[in-house]
């Protein structure tokens, strides 16, 4: 049976990996996704909407995002917000729907990709060891017997390692994503 302590600690660190996978989610790799506008704010019924609460968003193939609002009257709105957004898009409106055809990567541009995603799964490892450090402070604090401490005190250790190990491995993959030319 796991700790309290271990188990929040655990709970934590898994967060921040989560955080650090949705942030890997968010570049661009050359392959059309839908996360690469959802979250993108437009003006919309005089306050702000992300894409994804106003529209349908598909990929009907690796170059292309079709975005399908529910409301026809937003189609400028969705595809001015995506020009702000400033992600080197260039939407154009077809009818009831805006297409957002994917620009070729060059290789240049793919390796400051992969430099974004090694800074994003270093900001992950920091945030899982701060995580780590919280939860070894707690565990000292909690006055508990020494081979009980030393026991817990392992087996965040370990789960520390788990959680760096998985952003470890998301990075290679994004990494190869990344650099695969398709």
């Amino acid at each position: 049976m796991s700790h309290e302590i271990v188990s929040t600690t655990e709970t934590k660190m898994q967060k921040a990996v989560d955080h650090t996978l949705h942030e890997f989610d968010n570049i661009h790799t050359g392959k059309a996704t839908p996360t690469m506008v959802e979250n993108i704010t437009l003006d919309a019924y005089g306050s702000s909407m992300r894409v994804k609460d106003c529209a349908a968003i598909s990929t009907p193939d690796s170059r292309m995002i079709v975005i399908q609002p529910w409301d026809k009257g937003l189609l400028q709105a969705v595809a001015k917000g995506i020009q702000v957004a400033n992600i080197g898009l260039n939407p154009s409106v077809d009818g009831g729907l805006i297409r957002v055809p994917l620009p070729e990567m060059s290789r240049e541009r793919r390796e400051e990709f992969v430099k974004v995603a090694h800074r994003y799964a270093e900001e992950g490892k920091v945030g899982v060891r701060k995580v780590r450090h919280d939860g070894l402070d707690v565990l000292k604090k909690a006055k508990l017997p020494e081979d009980e401490s030393k026991r817990l005190e392992k087996e965040i250790q370990q789960v520390t390692d788990t959680a760096i190990a998985a952003i470890a491995e998301h990075l290679a993959a994004k990494e190869k994503d990344l650099l695969e030319v398709t």
